[in-house]
């Protein structure tokens, strides 16, 4: 690998606000925010919108949409043309 054109490479804290869940990871992200990890050590922190603390899919609260009825309401309404 070529010196001194990637990014650093460190440890960073990835916090889920509406979850109140963080993890801390390898990243080359980085913030000026930074907060005190369960080891006593202080890390950059990134707040994200969405983990998989928060997301319907991993939460089990996805909808699951009944394209098949759709269609056949649709046809019946409209008539298959």
């Amino acid at each position: 690998m070529r010196k001194d054109i990637h990014p650093p490479y460190g440890p960073v804290v990835f916090r889920d606000k509406s979850a109140g869940f963080a993890f801390l990871t390898g990243s080359t992200a980085t913030s000026e925010k930074t907060v005190e990890w369960e080891d006593g050590r202080t890390y950059p922190v990134i707040d994200v919108e969405v983990s998989s603390a928060s997301h319907p899919f991993y939460t089990g609260t996805a909808k699951v949409l009944d394209t098949a009825g759709r269609v056949e309401r649709f046809e019946r309404r409209f008539g298959a043309r």
